[in-house]
Parts: C-alpha cells; structure tokens; sequence
C-alpha cells in the first residue's frame, strides 16, 4: 500500500464520520471513489490522514471521556458539539480546508439534539444507527438489483459506462465490492444495537470509534483490492460519446 501519485485522489475519512462527530454514502462522492479507482491505494489517506483521523474520532472520544467522568448527558454533550466546534474554528484560522471539520458538525448536532430531548447519554448515538441502517439497506438493494454501488461509481470514473454489467468477471467484482461496504454496516448494527439496548454507553461509544474510521478505511482497502484488476472486455465497453 504506497501513497497515490495524485493528490486529488484523497478522501475524507469514514462517510460515517458524521455519526461520531466526522456517516456514511459508502462510497462518497468522486474523491472516495478515486481512491478505490486509483492504480494505488493508500491506508493513510483512507483514513484522512493523522490529522482527518483525529478530527474523526475527537467528538465522539470526549463525549465517551465526558461521560465515565461525569455521568449523565449534558455535560458530555456539551463537551462534544465544543470539540467539533473548536476543529473548526481552528480550521478557519488557519485558512485551511474546513470540509474534513465540518463533515463531523452535522453528525454531532444531531446526535447532541437527539441525546438532549431525550434526556438519554444513548440517544447520542441514535442517529448514527439509523445512517448505518440507511446505507446498509442502500449497498444491499444495489445489489440484489444488480447495479451495486461500487460497479456504478467505478463505471463513471473509468469511463466504462454500464458496460461492465455485461462481463460476468467485473460484474461478479462489482458484486462482492459493495457486499463488503454493506458488511461493514451490518457488522456496525450487530455490535453496536446490542450494546445500546444494554445501555452500555462507554462500551458503545469505543465500540463506535473501533468501528468507525478505521474499519472502514479496511474496507476500502479490500474492495481496492478486488476492484484494482477488474474492467470489462474491450468489445462490451460502451463508445465514447460525441463531441461538438
């Protein structure tokens, strides 16, 4: 795993980010896609680099620290929604790109307002179980289509077109490709639903930071992995469109 030739090739950290103060599209936007499209992978600018990683995981490690130290649910709340604040603010001051900051902001305010009235340290966590069980419906729906997700982006980025739909090899890729993103959702559900329902909020709390950037920028890694090889035959590739 060497570091990619092309800067633009980076990505935020996990699309779940938002769900712990960095949520998930599974493959997010273009600049995901690159990386999993590029002829090289990096595990370091999967995870957003140090710095994107700890923007990740700031948010939700403080609101796990907040609360074995205080209890309840307002002052780690609070501690929350202050450190992905900070983030940015520092961000700004440094005139550097806030979107790896930022992409924490959304997740965290709902999380905050949702633990708020429900009076509940758990309600916190609610909203980003809900992401992983919208994403995790999305992956396997593409699937069971037969248009999974990861075959649509890499098509798009690899100027095929829908032609890779038509070569078993790359289609069988495809396939397995987005299982291990829905996997990762499944397997989030699996460990972290039990853990909420058990009201262990610190055990569900690191559960979510294990489980957050670094699983997924794994994930990215093996699907690179089964993706890196595949293309569909030269003559089932759709032509390129005029010009004018």
């Amino acid at each position: 795993m060497t570091e990619p030739h092309d800067r633009h090739s980076q990505l935020p950290a996990d699309p779940s980010a938002q769900e712990h103060g960095a949520a998930p599209d599974p493959v997010k936007g273009s600049r995901m896609g690159q990386l999993v499209a590029g002829d090289e992978f990096s595990l370091s600018e999967a995870m957003g680099g140090w710095r994107g990683f700890l923007e990740a995981a700031a948010p939700g490690m403080v609101f796990v620290v907040a609360y074995l130290g205080w209890g309840g649910f307002r002052i780690p709340v609070i501690a929350s929604v202050a450190t992905v604040l900070v983030m940015v603010v520092v961000r700004l001051v440094q005139r550097s790109s806030i979107q790896q900051a930022l992409s924490g902001v959304f997740g965290v305010v709902l999380g905050a307002i949702w633990a708020w009235r429900s009076g509940d340290a758990g309600g916190y966590f609610v909203p980003g179980l809900w992401i992983n069980v919208a994403y995790a419906a999305g992956t396997l729906i593409s699937i069971a289509m037969r248009w999974p997700l990861v075959g649509i982006v890499m098509g798009l980025l690899k100027g095929w077109g829908t032609s890779w739909r038509s070569d078993p090899r790359t289609m069988r890729a495809m396939q397995w490709a987005t299982a291990i993103i829905a996997a990762v959702f499944l397997l989030r559900l699996a460990v972290q639903v039990p853990l909420y329902f058990a009201d262990a909020i610190a055990a569900l709390g690191t559960a979510k930071l294990a489980m957050g950037v670094p699983l997924f920028a794994l994930s990215l890694w093996a699907v690179w992995l089964l993706v890196r090889s595949a293309a569909p035959d030269p003559a089932t590739q759709d032509p390129p469109q005029p010009t004018r």
